[in-house]
């Protein structure tokens, strides 16, 4: 039995799994969605009830009834390789795409994720509704394009951040959008060119990612400077990853978010305010683990070879 990755050649992630998959002597088949057609064929025959389909990179061929499990860790576009020399680009990669998954979608092995429960849980709003019914603290949070909701919304909640929902500027490379904190007496006249995300803002202590692959959780912390509104950017310079028990309530949510979402596999971010409650703000479900790994000595990378190699996949 085969676990197959889907994913870019450059990924150092992946390549951690694929060693430790290669140390428990289970097979695996590595290849990148974009190399359809060209570097990566495929065939699904359907006669008379039955499925019959295979996959070919680099010269090896296996069987889509032999797979053990399935990792969408961040494949490309199927088609995008031909598609960039094609007339035909959007047509083609829609054609590459619907074959690919659609016979993906016929076998019985268990995904981490599933791309439908995937697309789902990329949507911000959903995400905060989800959270809302798992039971974590959630900001009060407007998403909205009506100027005089974003003001309503500011006199009930003075302290507040404005953030991107979908989490990226559609640039080449794609550029992250920092969380912004907004000022006093903010003119809210512009909300009405695009959906804004207004967020109240939680004075964090610690910034916290809790890693969910399958049952088991992994959570890290790491200090939060003065006034630090976006995790990413403006940690002091001496912040570092620790492991972190989490709260048992935290725990349990995140097994009710996870079971909701349909996901094997979540990278959960918080922010602990001064009074230790974690603040859900959002779940990004093919988060990079490496480098809460490197930092805390957590197992991630074992756990994920674990869930792909278990028997009775």
């Amino acid at each position: 039995m085969t676990v197959l990755i889907l994913t870019v050649p450059e990924d150092v992630t992946a390549d951690l799994v694929v060693a430790a998959l290669h140390e428990r002597a289970v097979p695996v088949v590595r290849l990148d969605p974009a190399g359809l057609p060209g570097d990566v064929s495929m065939s699904a025959e359907y006669v008379r009830g039955d499925v019959h389909g295979f996959l070919s990179v680099q010269e090896r061929l296996v069987s889509m009834s032999s797979l053990r499990s399935v990792w969408v860790r961040r494949p490309g576009a199927p088609g995008a390789g031909a598609a960039r020399r094609s007339e035909q680009s959007e047509w083609l990669t829609a054609e590459a795409e619907r074959a690919l998954y659609g016979a993906l979608r016929c076998v019985s092995a268990p995904w981490m994720n599933h791309p439908a429960a995937a697309e789902q849980a990329r949507y911000k709003p959903w995400q905060l509704f989800t959270a809302h019914r798992a039971g974590f603290a959630v900001p009060a949070t407007l998403i909205t394009t009506f100027p005089q909701a974003a003001r309503e919304f500011a006199e009930q909640h003075p302290e507040l951040v404005v953030k991107s929902v979908s989490g990226t500027h559609p640039g080449k490379p794609p550029m992250v959008l920092p969380t912004t904190v907004v000022p006093p007496d903010p003119d809210f006249s512009s909300v009405s060119a695009g959906p804004t995300l207004l967020q109240e803002y939680v004075r964090k202590t610690a910034d916290i990612r809790l890693t969910c692959v399958g049952a088991r959780q992994f959570a890290a912390a790491k200090k939060a400077g003065p006034d630090q509104v976006d995790g990413r950017f403006g940690s002091p310079e001496d912040a570092q990853w620790y492991p972190v028990e989490p709260p048992a309530r935290i725990t349990r949510a995140v097994r009710d978010y996870m079971d909701r979402a349909g996901l094997a596999y979540g990278a959960f971010d918080f922010a602990e305010d001064g009074d230790g409650t974690w603040w859900f703000l959002e779940c990004n479900q093919s988060g990079q683990f490496g480098f809460v790994e490197l930092a805390t000595g957590q197992p991630i990378t074992a756990a994920i070879a674990d869930w792909l190699a278990r028997d009775g996949s």
